[in-house]
């Protein structure tokens, strides 16, 4: 069965999609206006505002580097803030240098995390991982680290202190994203680890950590019990996580689970205003998705792919239905939550637009879909728990690879070949 991957113009590039007609809406049309023109490497996957007032972004790729460019420069000024492309993270299509998290007090402390990748030796293949065999090829990384002492513009590489590490069976769906929620905790998004059709069952399996949202405290230290023994945790477990009260157990459920029933979660955010955390979530054959995720929500993964049936699950389930729903076929439209919504294949996440310069975004959720390159909103009614208008914002051919935020709302497009965008009204 063919697996529509992220970032997979070799898979998907002969495909030709019909023209989406956008239907009648109260929501605006958008234009996208070239930053940082002087940019030139490709596959930029993650783009963010330092919070220290300092204007400077941090641009993340795929091959293992971090560039600084100043807000509002052409990016011909570029710094190289970190390389780990000799340890050679970006060895598969999904893999990679994959994002940037601050710390909430990164004024002060100067610490940030990274999320990456890395191919395990075979040494490293028959090693023990958190007192259980690993066998898996694969294996995802968080990392916290320093910025220098001495240059602000560097990150301090021998201050690397690695937090979590994933063991993963293949080489995709590896989600991808870090970053701190309003509460002060640290999020990631991992895939279910690979191949298709979930062959391992990890969306429903509260005891691996793949296929969820996870949550962790950077700030404390916290021990769990693995079998008979007692094992310290490099993090924290928040009280309030769904399973931080569950029983120490080999095989129990993982306590740094925040939500689950996840494919890819490609890109999420939360609304400034509102708090609420919004998913992009790649679909398998059919079906892409939008999630308003919860604490403790099961978002259906692979009982479900979107609201559709994929997998035989329990009798009695009580699965999360996506906010946002679309189609790979044209002939699957009307079984869609939303008929008129245009065909895709694989949806980027991105954000609820709250910044001052276009007032007519207020409120628009704004997501994409990396292959065909359209940009959707929506708004949604938080108090009646719905989407209350819905259309095309833009089509436009490049390839989006991600969105970001900056510290004023204002959202930005990044494209695989490097192209960086700022989202306008005309």
């Amino acid at each position: 069965m063919k697996t529509i991957l992220l970032l997979s113009l070799p898979i998907l590039c002969g495909l030709v999609l019909p023209v989406e007609v956008a239907t009648a809406q109260s929501l605006p049309t958008i234009a996208l206006k070239p930053v940082f023109p002087a940019l030139s490497d490709e596959r930029p996957l993650w783009m963010s505002e330092a919070p220290d007032g300092s204007g400077r972004f941090f641009v993340v790729y795929q091959d293992g580097k971090i560039l600084i460019v100043k807000k509002g420069s052409d990016g011909s000024q570029a710094k190289e803030f970190l390389n780990i492309v000799d340890r050679h993270p970006y060895f598969e299509n999904e893999d990679g240098l994959l994002s940037i998290a601050f710390h909430p007090g990164f004024k002060t402390n100067g610490l940030f995390y990274i999320y990456y990748t890395q191919q395990n030796k075979p040494d490293e293949v028959k090693r023990f991982q958190d007192g259980r065999p690993t066998s898996f090829p694969y294996r995802s990384i968080v990392s916290e680290f320093k910025v220098s002492a001495t240059d602000p513009d560097k990150a301090d590489m021998t201050s690397e202190r690695i937090l979590l590490t994933v063991p993963e069976p293949f080489w995709n769906h590896k989600g991808g994203e870090l970053a701190f929620g309003p509460d002060g905790y640290l999020y990631l998004g991992l895939g279910d680890g690979g191949a298709a059709d979930d062959p391992f069952g990890s969306g429903q399996n509260t005891a691996v950590l793949l296929a969820k949202m996870l949550r962790i405290d950077v700030n404390t230290r916290g021990t769990v019990r693995v079998g008979w023994r007692q094992q310290e945790l490099p993090y924290g477990i928040p009280s309030d996580n769904p399973f931080a009260g569950e029983t120490d157990m080999a095989y129990g459920a993982r306590k740094e689970i925040y939500a689950y029933g996840l494919r890819n979660p490609w890109r999420y955010s939360w609304d400034s205003k509102t708090g609420a955390l919004w998913v992009g979530d790649v679909g398998q054959d059919l079906w892409e998705e939008v999630d308003l995720v919860t604490k403790g929500g099961d978002y259906g993964w692979s009982i479900r792919e979107g609201a559709h049936h994929f997998k035989p699950g329990p009798a009695g389930a009580q699965l999360i239905d996506p906010v946002m729903e679309y189609t790979h076929r044209t002939n699957l439209q009307p079984q869609g939550l939303f008929p008129d919504h245009g065909i895709g294949l694989c949806v980027i996440g991105g954000y609820v637009y709250r910044g001052k310069e276009y007032p007519a975004l207020d409120g628009v959720y704004v997501y994409a879909d990396y292959n065909v390159g359209t940009i959707w909103g929506f708004r949604y009614d938080y108090d009646a728990h719905k989407v209350t208008a819905e259309g095309t914002l833009l089509q436009q051919p490049k390839n989006i690879t991600s969105f970001a935020e900056d510290l004023e709302g204002e959202i930005y497009v990044l494209t695989q070949g490097g192209q960086i965008y700022q989202v306008t009204v005309p």
